[in-house]
């Protein structure tokens, strides 16, 4: 069993969590967003999108780096890693994205942030497996004397969805973010930046 198995049920059966709906970021300020981000979001947008790969390249992984900017570089952007946190539990595989403030090395440093990109556009189907990474990144910080809580996203590059691990309590928000409106999506991770800086 990986990540990848997990759907929001088994979720909460195996890992002990509840699910619940919640505003995670109400006032939410919208954040400039950098002229090259609005050229190359515009070049890709003449571009079919005909698979993940595509969307990660053009789309997900120049907004994230991006967010590494707004974070003054301090944050790592990690792609495609195995994060075997906690096997007997099936807290194993490979992570999509995982996004880390620290400096820019080849290792996962905690706090950790997980993404997942959502197959075949299904948003709904990637929760579980954002949930179980998150889950992971809470242990995983532990482990490393760092507490507080953990956010994930599930994306299809167009349609963003966030989380929030608190405890046992996974807040999703049911406002999906859409890359039309960037400057609200970079104000999301800016909110995420402080909340994880902070706690």
């Amino acid at each position: 069993m990986a990540y990848a198995d997990f759907d929001i049920e088994m979720a909460e059966t195996r890992l002990g969590v509840i699910v619940h709906t919640a505003d995670l970021f109400p006032d939410l300020v919208a954040h400039p967003v950098p002229t090259w981000l609005i050229d190359q979001l515009k070049r890709a947008s003449t571009l079919p999108f005909v698979s993940e790969k595509a969307r990660s390249e053009l789309v997900i992984s120049p907004i994230l780096l991006a967010v590494r900017e707004m974070s003054a570089d301090r944050m790592s952007v990690l792609s495609g890693i195995r994060f075997d946190v906690q096997p007997d539990q099936g807290l194993v595989g490979e992570c999509d994205f995982l996004l880390s403030l620290s400096d820019p090395l080849p290792v996962v440093r905690p706090p950790v942030i997980t993404l997942v990109e959502a197959k075949k556009q299904d948003i709904d189907a990637g929760l579980g497996q954002c949930i179980a990474q998150m889950v992971a990144a809470r242990i995983f910080n532990e482990r490393h004397g760092k507490s507080g809580p953990v956010f994930g996203c599930v994306t299809t590059a167009e349609i963003w969805q966030f989380l929030r691990l608190d405890g046992p309590d996974v807040k999703l928000d049911p406002t999906r973010r859409l890359i039309s409106d960037v400057a609200e999506l970079l104000g999301v991770f800016e909110r995420i930046l402080e909340q994880t800086e902070t706690d």
